[in-house]
Formats: structure tokens, C-alpha cells, sequence
């Protein structure tokens, strides 16, 4: 009788400790969820979030306005302003029909955004609905100094306003001279703006694709995310903010 009242106490008390964890764990992620340190998937490439509804990528004038709707929906959930959101699903549906073999996800996109400018809002900057980052971004001149590159100028300063060094330009921070191979008119404006979100974005999914490749292999995706930085820490804020996003989270 002895033995059998200890086997069922044992039970009851590996009961109690398996609820108890559960309670913990359950504490852990509501506390996680409120602080916005809510786990991401690890691993790269990172998930492609939601998917992007089908559209008419040549539809006159501004064709990411078709994902205004898909992108109101989740906007405030992520952290990103609605126009910025069409602007890089515009993007991967772009991709997604011209360079299939690319499999670029809207995530990366904001993941490198986020990174490089806050979605256009760095330092008070905003984005106008037509896609113009307003005022100008601009990064700090490329002058070899600790821990930057040395660029010189390349465009007499007409693009990035330093007739002395490159300065990097823009919600996607391209530098003048890969600009000027790689900017596109992706808002039917008939200019090309590294200033424009659309724009910005559209070039920069062409400029990722182009340097990684299959974006849908580990290989690839840290080639194309690393053609912007070569830095273990950038490559990891960029995949935490992308992984994030690709589950509805604003940012671990």
C-alpha cells in the first residue's frame, strides 16, 4: 500500500511540475510578447512573411497602390509604414515574375531598410505617399575613416550633395556609382530616385538578386545581404528584423 501512495504521489507531483513549467513558459512568452523580445525563427534565409497577392506589376502609374489593402492589414502590427510595405512587396512581386529563380521575399527587403533607415524615417524623415523620402537621407561621407570605406566622389556631388566623397543615399543607402547601374522607375514617375521608396526598393531586390542568386538558399541570401555590409553583426540585424516580420512581429 506504502509503495502504491508513493507512485501516485509521484505522479501527482510530476503532474504539478509539468503544470508549473507550463505556467512559466506561458509567463515567459505574454512577458516576451509585451517587451518585443518575442523569439524569431533562426536560421537564414528567414521566411517569407505574408504572402503578396497577385498584381498587375505594369499597371500605369503607381502599380504598388494595388497592395495598399495587404499592406494596411499588417502595417501596425510590423512597425512599417504602409507605403513603405507596398513599396517592397511591389518589389518581390516584381521579382518574383522577372527573376523567379531569385526567390526574393518582401522580408528582406524591410529587413534592410529597417536596418539602413528605419523603413525613410531616419532622424525625422518621412515617407509622402507617393513614395519620396522627405527630407533626403544621407549617409556620413565615405572618407576612410575609422571604419568606413574610402570613396571618393563620383557624381560631382549632383546626387548625394558631396562633391568631396560618396555619401550613401537614400530609405536603401546606395552609393552614387552602384545607383547609377542599378536604379530603376519602379512608381511610373518618369525619374529615378534613390529618394523614392519605390524606387529604392525595386533597385535594391534587382541588386540582391543580381549578387546572391537563389536568395532562397543560406548561400545566397548572406551573399546578397552581405554586398551591402560585410558584417557578421549587420547580416544578423538584418535576418532578426526580416525573421520577425515574417512572422507579424515588429522586430525582436
Amino acid at each position: 500500500m506504502d509503495l502504491v501512495r508513493r507512485i501516485v504521489f509521484g505522479i501527482a507531483a510530476a503532474a504539478a511540475t509539468v503544470v508549473t513549467l507550463l505556467v512559466i513558459a506561458t509567463i515567459l512568452v505574454a512577458t516576451h510578447r509585451e517587451s518585443g523580445r518575442v523569439p524569431v525563427p533562426e536560421g537564414i534565409p528567414p521566411g517569407l512573411g505574408t504572402a503578396v497577392p497577385a498584381i498587375d506589376i505594369n499597371a500605369p502609374g503607381r502599380s504598388a497602390d494595388q497592395l495598399h489593402d495587404w499592406a494596411a492589414g499588417q502595417a501596425d502590427a510590423l512597425g512599417i509604414g504602409v507605403t513603405a510595405l507596398e513599396a517592397y512587396g511591389y518589389a518581390a512581386a516584381v521579382l518574383a515574375q522577372t527573376r523567379p529563380d531569385c526567390g526574393i521575399g518582401w522580408t528582406t527587403l524591410a529587413g534592410i531598410a529597417s536596418v539602413e533607415s528605419r523603413h525613410g524615417t531616419y532622424r525625422g524623415s518621412e515617407v509622402q505617399v507617393g513614395g519620396n523620402v522627405v527630407p533626403a537621407i544621407r549617409g556620413i561621407p565615405l572618407d576612410g575613416g575609422p571604419g568606413v570605406a574610402e570613396i571618393p566622389d563620383t557624381d560631382g556631388g549632383l546626387q548625394d550633395g558631396d562633391p568631396v566623397h560618396d555619401r550613401a543615399m537614400g530609405p536603401l543607402q546606395f552609393i552614387p556609382e552602384t545607383w547609377k547601374h542599378w536604379g530603376v522607375d519602379a512608381n511610373g514617375d518618369g525619374r529615378i530616385e534613390a529618394d523614392n521608396i519605390d524606387d529604392a526598393a525595386l533597385s535594391a531586390a534587382r541588386y540582391l538578386c543580381a549578387s546572391g542568386g537563389d536568395l532562397t538558399t543560406p548561400e545566397g541570401w548572406q551573399r546578397a545581404v552581405n554586398t551591402y555590409n560585410q558584417s557578421d553583426v549587420y547580416l544578423r540585424d538584418v535576418r532578426d528584423r526580416a525573421s520577425a516580420y515574417s512572422v507579424g512581429l515588429s522586430r525582436p
